[in-house]
This record gives C-alpha cells, structure tokens and sequence, in this order.
C-alpha cells in the first residue's frame, strides 16, 4: 500500500466528480498551493451533470439547464470558464394539463387561452377563497401545504400526480421541506405574478431564459475537469473506496483501489465528501454507532431510467422540454437536446430523452432497451406526439440514486445521520448526494464555494462558518 500524503503541505482528498466534487477541485487547485486528489468510482467525471454522444449528438443525463438564479459569484465562474460557449437562450417548454399543451414556463395570455375553461374557471375560484382556505386537519404534509397554499385545482391536477411520478409515494406521504424546496410559486396569486413578469415591458433580460453551454450541459464539469488537472489536481478514475479510517472522531485516512487492485492510502489534511451519506457510512471502519447505521438503513434515494430514442428527422418538435404531471403516461420529462442549445448537426437526426423515476426491482427496470423504446413510442402516441419518423436506436442509462426521497419521516433520519458526521473531525459532508438535497448545479457549486471558504491555508476547518453555509443551503429551493 503507498501512501499519497505529502509532508509539510496541505492536501485535500475530494470524494466523487460530480459538479460539487469538480467545483471544489478547480477552486482549491487554482487558488491555493494545497495537494488536491479527485478519486471517483466512474470512468468519467461530472455525475448526472455529464454529457456523452449519441450517434454524433452531444446528450445529457436527463434535462439540465444553468439558471440565471444562480448566486452572482457562482453565474460570475461558470461565464469565466465558458466564455463566449455559455448561451443565454429562451425557454420554450410545454406542459399537458387538462388534456390541454400549456406553454412552459407558464405566460399569462396562452394559459387564457388554453386551459379548459372549467380549470381556469376552478383555478380562479381557488385564488379568490385563497384567504379563507384552511389546511387540512392532521400532521402537516406536502399534501397539506399545498392544499392549503394552491388550492385543489393546482395541487390535484398538476402537483400530487407530478409528485407521485417523481418519489413513488403519495402525497400525504411526502414531508414538507418538499413543498419548500420543490415549490416556488407557494399560492395561485403568486404563480399569475410570475406570469405577468413574463410580460413584455415587465420581464428582465432574464426572465423565461436560462443559460446552456453550447456543447452540452456537461461542458461546465469538462472545462473545470481540464482546470483542475492544469493546476495539479491528481484525478483518480475508477477508483473505488475501500474504507475510511478513523480513530475514535477523527478521520485519519480513505484506502482506495483502483481497477487493477493496487490501493492508495490517502491520509491528507481534510476529506471533502460529496458521495450519497450512505455510501460514506458503510465505508467507515470502524463502523457508525448502530442507531446511526439503523437511521441510513431508512434513507431512500429514488431511482430513474433515461430512454434515449434516436430519430430520423432534424427536429421532432420545436420545443425543448415537455412535462408530463398527467398519470397516463409515466414519464415524467421529455427533452430534445438539439433545441436547448439550437444546433442542427448532424443533419437529420434528433434524440429525445424521457425522464422515467423508476427504482430498481420495479416493473421498468429490468426492460431491455426495444422494450422500453416501443414503451416510450407508444406514451407519446398517447398524448397527441406520435412517433411518425423511423427510430435509427434506443440505449438507456439507469440512475440509482436519482434524488432524494423526502417521505415523512426522513427529517429524522437524515439529523441523525448527519449530526454524526459532523461530529467527526477531518471530514467534510457536503454537495447534493451528501447533504440529501434535490437542489439545482448552481446549487452544489454555491456548496463548493462555502467549503472553500471555510478552508484555512493549513487545511483547519471553520465549523462555525460552515454552520451559517449550511443554514442559507437549507433554504435551496429548486428552479424547474
């Protein structure tokens, strides 16, 4: 076993390339003279937040967009390192309800006029006995807040079967911080105020666009992975954890290996977490406290399949995302890349990529790749967007730990976890994955800068700082 500790300097071992793990390479790498090690279990860096070809066309893992909500100092380093390649382009979705196509995000005027009148009329009634409504009786829930909040219309039209898609569980079986996260528009009233800003005159420059690489949404992770290995960071791909060592609170060390069983022992001055909390604690030798192994036992992530369907035309439609909330259909996204970033080649073919949440051991999972594209085809034919075109190939790609399941009890679990985790010393637990949180990219990179920012140049670590961080990312809520 070799050792990678340098004596005299400081080091940092950052567990998992996704955009959180990758950020705080660049950072650390480019603004401080520290040792930095990136080791991730995958063949390529980035996580979900990659992108790979498909017959020539540059896809990503589900839909992604870089939204102009993004903290100024995040938005001022992704435009730095794509230059001229980040395109500010306008959103031009859709979204079935009522049987109806709505435009997305939702403008005043073509919501007039293509809602079925009695939903309007029902969303109308919902705004004006707004005030007077009252939650339902019980212990408070996703369910509730809405209710409460929206009124039944919205919440029984759009968001309880979106959700049911999304995590697999009813509603009422859902906990709040979902609606706070997951729900930005919390009130009829403030969703038409989102609408009007969409208006001409009223609307920034903005408003109903966001930001897209032209290469790809995995671009961002791509030129932060060539920054960080031009500033020194030793990137260790397909390299798997074998354990973390601790002496009573104090983590000491992460043994690796690699593909061809040589391990690393890393004993640097800080580990820098971003695996799921899960993983991170099945790796801990010796083992957590068993209440603590007991509490992420509990801890669900849903899973999703990505169905990637190639087709022999230049542009299926001239949208680039249409939402599915309806349960006839169990896809929950549909995405065409080429629309995002407003590319042609290679001339006649398109991919379109459909979100299916799905968990392994459910009835999707095991579907070969023509079953679920014949699956795929015949959904669409079913909500007026039939497939006429040849379909050149489907392939598929399985995400296990696709988001976190808010369900009613994983307040709980989660605090018990994470209390211990951060009771250990020369251990850092943060990014989506480690922190249990359905956040946007921005996100995870405002993440990466608070670590930065609590690291001293000798590798001590600020918890008090890191404290007031983790109370401004509990309020993340998710820009769709």
């Amino acid at each position: 076993m070799v050792s990678d500790k340098a004596k005299g300097k400081t080091s940092y071992t950052i567990l998992g390339g996704g955009p959180a793990g990758l950020m705080t390479a660049h950072l650390l790498a480019r603004d401080t003279d520290a040792r930095v090690t990136l080791i991730d279990r995958a063949s390529r860096l980035g996580g979900n937040a990659g992108s790979f070809q498909v017959e020539g066309i540059t896809t990503d893992y589900g839909s992604h967009r870089f939204h102009p909500a993004a903290e100024p100092e995040v938005m001022a380093e992704v435009k730095a390192l794509l230059g001229d390649d980040l395109l500010l382009r306008p959103r031009h979705g859709r979204i079935r309800l009522g049987g109806r196509w709505i435009h997305f995000p939702l403008k005043l005027g073509n919501a007039l006029k293509s809602l079925p009148v009695p939903f309007a009329l029902s969303l109308i009634r919902d705004m004006v006995t707004g005030p007077l409504r009252r939650a339902p009786d019980g212990p408070a829930t996703f369910s509730s807040v809405l209710l409460k909040g929206l009124g039944p219309t919205i919440s029984k039209n759009f968001y309880f079967p979106y959700v049911r898609k999304l995590w697999g569980l009813d509603p009422d079986h859902l906990a709040v911080k979902l609606a706070e996260r997951r729900v930005s528009g919390s009130s009829v009233s403030k969703i038409l105020m989102k609408m009007a800003r969409m208006l001409p005159g009223l609307r920034s420059e903005t408003t109903g666009r966001f930001f897209y690489p032209r290469k790809g949404f995995g671009q961002i992770c791509q030129t932060m992975e060539e920054s960080a290995r031009q500033n020194g960071t030793d990137i260790q791909l397909e390299t798997g954890i074998e354990r973390i060592e601790r002496d009573g609170n104090t983590v000491t060390a992460v043994i690796t290996k690699d593909k061809t069983g040589h391990e690393t022992r890393h004993d640097g001055s800080q580990i820098l977490s971003t695996i799921p909390l899960t993983a991170l604690l099945g790796a801990m030798d010796p083992p957590p406290p068993a209440e603590v192994i007991e509490a992420a036992r509990a801890i669900r992530y849903r899973g999703m399949i990505l169905i990637y369907m190639v087709l022999e035309t230049g542009q299926f439609t001239e949208y680039d995302a249409h939402y599915f909330p309806e349960v006839s259909i169990p896809i929950s996204r549909m995405s065409e890349t080429k629309n995002y970033n407003n590319v042609t080649a290679p001339e006649g073919l398109t991919v379109l990529c459909a979100e299916l949440p799905c968990d392994p051991g459910e009835e999707w999972w095991d579907m070969s790749d023509e079953e679920l594209g014949q699956a795929f085809c015949s959904w669409l034919g079913g909500v007026d967007l039939p497939v006429n075109v040849p379909v050149k190939s489907v392939i598929t790609r399985r995400l296990s730990h696709a988001y976190p399941v808010y369900d009613i009890d994983y307040a709980d679990r989660f605090e018990t976890v994470d209390n211990w985790l951060e009771s250990l010393d020369g251990l850092v637990n943060y990014g989506r994955q480690g922190l249990f949180a359905h956040d946007n990219t921005h996100h995870a990179f405002a993440m990466s800068f608070g670590l930065a920012d609590c690291l001293s140049p000798d590798g001590t670590f600020d918890r008090q700082k890191w404290a007031r961080y983790r109370e401004k990312f509990s309020h993340h809520v998710v820009e769709d």
